[in-house]
């Protein structure tokens, strides 16, 4: 008998980052590997605030991936959080996956990104992302160029959106992983707590339906969650805080028009991603120029306790 057939491959786990600036596509990849919506998507910059984990295990491994917030120039303290939320991850991982849109021009971010890049050991993955949105030979030039800047150990082209080469991505990426254990249950595609989640629901359905400063000026926080009597409903209590009565306004709607909408798109993806019964209640609440208090800050969960 030959006894290579017997032998079970190692099993390897490791941590990755994504970076990128605003809006290339990296919270679409997270959840097209996983499977399921973890992080939240919009077309509208800085969707994701916080480092949204995300977790593939397959009998092959486990890669706990590590969505961070896109790079770009701050005007606040939420801003300011955000990039060194981005930049501090780059350390502490195992394999970046720098990400760029290939339907726009290399700019500010991609270089302020690559600097810091320049300054880490850990190994990086140009990815290429939006490839179903242009000519194959258009991508030649764009690779030329970055390889000009810095030494990818990998160059690797696909369009998260429609799935292409994803599963090419992640297999380089598992050959990239050492021997490891799995950190966490096989079941399980993140490490936040549906509380989290619920919230990144309510934000992600304001910024589809609002638009221009009101989308950046929202936080949502989940009052409280509880099960009904019969132990299949869920009730959840939530607020949209956000820095201006006439940004309320809007909020609200017409006689109430735009928050009924907003519930009832939530509510739709909350029963879907946690297949219950829910009854979602929200209020809108003005919190002055609440982006530039750290107070306000770290009790949306901005900042780890010390």
């Amino acid at each position: 008998m030959d006894k290579r057939a017997t032998t079970k491959q190692a099993f390897k786990s490791g941590f990755v980052s994504i970076v990128g600036r605003p809006n290339v596509g990296k919270s679409t990849l997270l959840n097209h590997i996983v499977g399921q919506k973890v992080a939240i998507m919009s077309n509208k910059p800085q969707t994701t605030r916080n480092k949204i984990t995300a977790v593939h295990t397959t009998e092959q491994g486990q890669i706990i991936f590590i969505d961070t917030p896109g790079v770009h120039k701050p005007k606040s303290k939420l801003g300011d959080y955000m990039v060194n939320v981005a930049i501090n991850t780059l350390n502490e991982v195992d394999l970046i996956l720098f990400v760029i849109d290939v339907t726009e021009g290399r700019g500010g971010g991609e270089e302020f990104i690559l600097e810091r890049l320049k300054q880490v050991k850990t190994p990086v993955f140009l990815v290429l992302n939006k490839i179903d949105k242009v000519h194959p030979e258009s991508l030649l030039p764009i690779i030329d160029e970055y390889r000009k800047q810095f030494e990818f150990k990998q160059i690797i082209p696909i369009s998260a959106l429609e799935g292409n080469n994803t599963g090419a991505l992640l297999e380089a990426i598992y050959g990239e992983m050492e021997e490891g254990p799995m950190y966490y249950p096989a079941d399980q595609v993140s490490e936040h707590p549906e509380r989290f989640i619920v919230a990144e629901l309510i934000r992600e359905k304001v910024l589809h339906l609002t638009r221009e400063e009101v989308p950046h000026s929202i936080a949502v926080s989940v009052e409280e969650m509880k099960r009904g009597d019969d132990g299949k409903s869920l009730y959840i209590y939530a607020a949209i805080y956000t820095e201006r009565d006439s940004q309320k306004g809007i909020l609200i709607g017409k006689k109430g028009e735009m928050l009924k909408e907003i519930g009832k798109r939530a509510r739709f993806d909350i029963e879907r991603l946690l297949g219950d019964k829910v009854f979602l209640e929200i209020w809108v609440k003005v919190k002055k120029d609440w982006r530039n208090q750290e107070r306000m800050l770290r009790n949306f969960g901005f900042y780890d306790e010390e």
